[in-house]
């Protein structure tokens, strides 16, 4: 019997943890000036996160590093590399942590 207990507060533990990558849809959206993008991590990872225009243009480096895991969010003002304000329009925001690469749409109203 005290097996099928440790078995069963391990599978509860293991639900509140999260086994797989995921990136969530910024919020607000539309956003003007600033906007916060989540994601989680179940393990640490090496994360990069960017915004590009929609021609496909790397227009903010926002994460670059060693990331533990968890939940994570990253706010954007709506600036590119260079500090400048872009333009209203839409943007992506593309995750790339080990294999895991996934993109979403967000829009920037002025």
């Amino acid at each position: 019997p005290g097996g099928d207990c440790e078995t069963q507060v391990l599978s509860i533990r293991n639900s509140h943890i999260n086994s797989s990558f995921l990136l969530h849809q910024n919020y607000p959206n539309p956003f003007n000036p600033i906007t916060t993008l989540r994601y989680e991590l179940p393990e640490a990872s090496y994360v990069d996160v960017k915004v590009y225009d929609i021609l496909g243009n790397v227009v903010n480096n926002l994460v670059s590093a060693n990331q533990s895991s968890g939940l994570k969010s990253i706010q954007w003002n709506a600036t590119n590399n260079q500090g400048e304000p872009v333009s209203a329009g839409v943007y992506l925001y593309k995750i790339q942590a080990d294999d895991f690469v996934n993109t979403k749409k967000m829009i920037l109203l002025k």
